[in-house]
């Protein structure tokens, strides 16, 4: 009888508290109509001269190639003014997209910033920006076969730099199970290999990613990130234009088209190819200098 009494007794409180909290002022409506202001305006950003990458890109010979195979990832190196390209070459894959200024490793991508500069999703003439103290722009997309793609009805969009990645922690909180092929673990296993570090001190770089060829938004009515399956097919690609030296890490993730599910070994997973392209008459002279803010950061 007294557990009823005190059970009665939350119900009741919860839900007065749920009705309290849920009621709105007089003037919820008009606090709600405020129009929105773009953080960032991007008429502010100095822009990429595509036109000239375009006609560097133009007699640029390949100089590498690298495929990476289905749930792994390997790393690649990208001298500044070269361009490199992720391709699709099998069936529909996504991919996660680290990078890092190829002599300090400290500067990686930022993908929150990259998010606020340019939108959720990357499109021809966006910036991969790097973090603080350095923000400046590491690559440029400079061509996309699936531009064409756009915004769906669900709020879907490709490229996005709003998800993290696929990563094992997760994973074990929401399936109880180890598994090892998540995308920050490919991600770990690439890069302490390339400049070989031990696998948990390779783990502390990896960073946010770019998500090449996912398709990915946040639902409308609860606002949750969703998945849906890419609209890659092989043949298509992103390709970029490196404003610095870069090491590059790209993971073939385990949820393939991301379709259904991520962090196993369910869905059909497909190789992708990074390829390195480089002009050799032409001379770029790059002057991409780390941002110039005096990191004084106001009186001490």
């Amino acid at each position: 009888m007294l557990r009823f009494f005190f059970e009665k007794a939350f119900k009741n409180n919860f839900f007065s508290h749920n009705l309290e909290m849920k009621k709105e002022p007089d003037d919820a409506n008009k606090r709600r109509g405020v129009s929105p202001v773009i953080c960032y305006p991007p008429n502010r950003l100095k822009r990429p001269n595509l036109k000239l990458y375009r006609s560097i890109r133009g007699r640029a010979k390949k100089i590498d190639e690298i495929i990476i195979s289905p749930r792994d990832a390997k790393c690649f190196r990208v001298k500044a003014g070269q361009f490199f390209r992720i391709t699709s070459i099998e069936g529909p894959q996504v991919g996660d997209l680290n990078l890092w200024n190829l002599d300090n490793l400290d500067e990686k991508f930022y993908s929150g910033k990259t998010r606020a500069l340019h939108g959720s999703h990357m499109d021809e003439g966006d910036q991969m920006w790097s973090c603080f103290p350095y923000l400046r722009p590491m690559a440029t997309v400079f061509k996309d076969t699936l531009n064409w793609y756009g915004v769906d009805k669900f709020g879907g969009s490709v490229h996005d730099v709003i998800g993290t990645r696929c990563d094992p922690y997760t994973n074990k909180l929401l399936e109880g199970n180890n598994y090892h092929y998540c995308c920050h673990s490919n991600l770990s296993r690439a890069l302490a290999a390339e400049i070989a570090l031990p696998i948990l001190e390779a783990e502390s770089l990896i960073h946010d990613v770019l998500n090449v060829f996912m398709c990915t938004g946040f639902t409308r009515d609860t606002g949750q990130y969703f998945m849906k399956a890419s609209p890659v097919r092989p043949g298509d690609y992103i390709e970029f234009f490196a404003e610095i030296d870069l090491l590059g890490a790209l993971s073939a993730c385990p949820g393939g088209d991301c379709s259904t599910k991520h962090s196993s070994d369910s869905a059909k997973c497909y190789p992708l190819l990074v390829e390195i392209f480089l002009n050799e008459q032409s001379v770029l002279n790059i002057t991409n200098k780390v941002n110039g803010y005096n990191r004084k950061h106001g009186p001490q």
